[in-house]
């Protein structure tokens, strides 16, 4: 069998619960079994898997230990060190999405070229030692729009930026559906045979949601009174399309506030 230890600071338990669920679903099918535990305010992920399934379990491991560092990470260093206008919440939270998913692909050079599974991985060391050359990066993202914040005091300017962030991730979806009902939001996906991939999420979670998938094409499907299409349309553009009562026929995107 081939063993693995991932252990956390237990401060940070959200990401020991990511890469447990993760690791957990992606490894049973080849025999991986994984447990945690809490030990000397450190929380520890164990897999064992038999030893021919090592490479593909390897590399599952790799895409998830990335996953984290891109987003959970990178979300840390962004609150910490972004000192932007007062905006509504909404605005905020799409701008530090588009700063986290913004040339992800290196991102996931500079960590994978760096990333050895051996027996045990201390991610928060791995982290703090080993990827000084990523936290640089992202220091000259946050420092160019640091230096530029009395510009983005200007609404218009804020959104100009965010819109400009957001064109320039990599497409991850041809298309999506978005529902909107009573209790939230919810996102299908053409790769969604059944079901719905994200359900009940509110505003903020929706906007976070597209930036993450980042899709070609929006289908917006919301009542009347609903202000998020006008939302969705200055960062997004044309690729938002909205419609009344899950009609898909296509209506001006500003006429729900109408």
């Amino acid at each position: 069998m081939w063993e693995l230890s991932i252990s956390v600071d237990s401060k940070n338990f959200e990401v020991a619960r990511f890469i447990y669920q993760n690791i957990k679903a992606q490894t049973a099918e080849f025999g991986g079994v994984v447990t945690c535990y809490e030990e000397f305010e450190r929380i520890f992920v164990l897999l064992a898997c038999p030893e021919q399934e090592k490479a593909r379990v390897t590399n599952f491991v790799e895409r998830c230990v990335i996953k984290v560092i891109c987003n959970f990470y990178k979300e840390s260093f962004l609150s910490e060190n972004l000192h932007l206008p007062l905006h509504e919440n909404m605005t905020v939270t799409a701008f530090k999405k588009a700063l986290i998913n913004f040339d992800k692909e290196t991102d996931f050079y500079l960590i994978s070229k760096n990333l050895d599974l051996q027996k045990n991985l201390y991610l928060d060391s791995f982290y703090s030692f080993k990827l000084r050359p990523l936290r640089e990066k992202w220091a000259e993202l946050v420092a160019l729009a640091n230096e530029n914040s009395d510009y983005l005091v200007s609404s218009d300017a804020f959104f100009d930026l965010l819109k400009f962030l957001i064109d320039n991730l990599e497409i991850g979806e041809e298309e999506i559906n978005v529902f909107e009902d009573e209790k939230g939001y919810s996102i299908k996906t053409e790769r969604e045979e059944d079901g719905l991939k994200c359900k009940e999420l509110s505003k903020e979670g929706l906007v976070s949601s597209l930036i993450e998938l980042c899709p070609k094409k929006i289908n917006l499907f919301c009542r009347s009174d609903d202000n998020t299409a006008v939302f969705l349309s200055k960062i997004f553009d044309e690729r938002v399309n909205v419609c009344y009562d899950k009609n898909i026929e296509k209506v001006d995107k500003f006429s729900v506030l109408k």
